[in-house]
């Protein structure tokens, strides 16, 4: 017989990684913050709990994917969260990208109460999310692991455990020095086809399949042609995982150059109030350098 199961925190990704569950026989009872973003789901048969503690104590695994390390904190440690009301032997799983040291630091109080933790943050974009094709990077014990990997694979099709608690998030943050750093490629070398005169969808079907293609150029290159900013992942979520970046760099002496750069692009765009356009929209900060504009005049408009 499955475990049973909660899901805390239903935002752009938690929306799709609850109805892959469902899909699995493994329907969680829900919670979020704002509770008119249920509704849909609602409607389509989910449970509601009223608190992060009333989801642990009808649930034998929680899982949780909020914004930021202070509201992880919040819905596992806060008044109303997931410790007042988990049971001894219950597994919670942070599926958020979060301070790896805070993790730890959570890790610790939930053993407290005979309360298992993974850290175990995603890569795949909304897209992913609601095909259930996320990568999963995986912190804590092997045999805690196992026994999540029903939930994993209903919502993921790679789970990787990388180390102990904590690890996850570090390797998330390696995944995404490389995202962001593939963004500012894609964005100079879509506005240099831009400046050549070049058709840029010949241009992305004769590169994407070669040793430039990568997840960025095939999912966000049209989106930066064809002038949609739709977020898969908003450019203010992937500044809070930056900083995440530049602060652990920090303390580990490693210089961060390219991703340095890159929050410093992204800040100006927020500046401008375009923190919810997808992290594609890097493409604007360069825009605004050359007085080039990538894609077809008026497009953006007809969206």
């Amino acid at each position: 017989m499955s475990e049973s199961v909660g899901f805390v925190g239903i935002g752009i990704m938690g929306q799709g990684m609850v109805r892959n569950l469902a899909r699995a026989g493994l329907k969680p009872l829900i919670w979020n913050r704002t509770r008119s973003r249920l509704d849909d789901l609602v409607a389509e048969g989910f449970e509601v709990a009223e608190s992060p503690a009333a989801v642990a104590a009808a649930s034998d695994v929680i899982i949780t994917c909020v914004s930021d390390t202070p509201d992880v904190e919040t819905v596992i440690l806060g008044e109303g969260g997931i410790i007042e009301g988990v049971e001894a032997g219950s597994l919670v799983i942070d599926m958020s990208t979060i301070s790896p040291r805070v993790t730890e630091e959570i890790g610790k109080r939930l053993a407290e109460g005979d309360v298992r933790m993974l850290d175990a943050p995603i890569s795949g974009g909304s897209e992913g999310a609601a095909k259930g094709t996320l990568s999963i990077m995986v912190g804590g014990e092997a045999d805690q692991v196992e026994r999540a990997r029903p939930f994993f694979e209903a919502m993921g099709k790679a789970t990787t455990h990388v180390g102990p608690l904590g690890s996850g998030q570090r390797v998330k943050l390696v995944n995404q020095i490389l995202v962001v750093v593939n963004a500012l490629a894609v964005s100079e070398a879509l506005l240099f086809a831009q400046a050549g005169g070049l058709d840029l969808e010949k241009t992305l079907e004769a590169v994407v399949p070669g040793a430039a293609g990568s997840w960025m150029l095939q999912y966000r290159g049209p989106q930066v042609v064809k002038r949609d900013w739709r977020p898969g992942f908003t450019i203010d979520l992937q500044q809070k995982d930056l900083r995440l970046v530049l602060e652990a760099a920090d303390e580990a002496g490693v210089p961060v150059v390219g991703t340095s750069l890159v929050f410093n692009l992204y800040r100006t765009l927020q500046a401008e109030g375009l923190g919810a356009e997808g992290n594609h929209a890097l493409v604007k900060a360069l825009e605004r350098l050359s007085g080039i504009e990538v894609g077809a005049a008026g497009a953006e408009a007809a969206q």
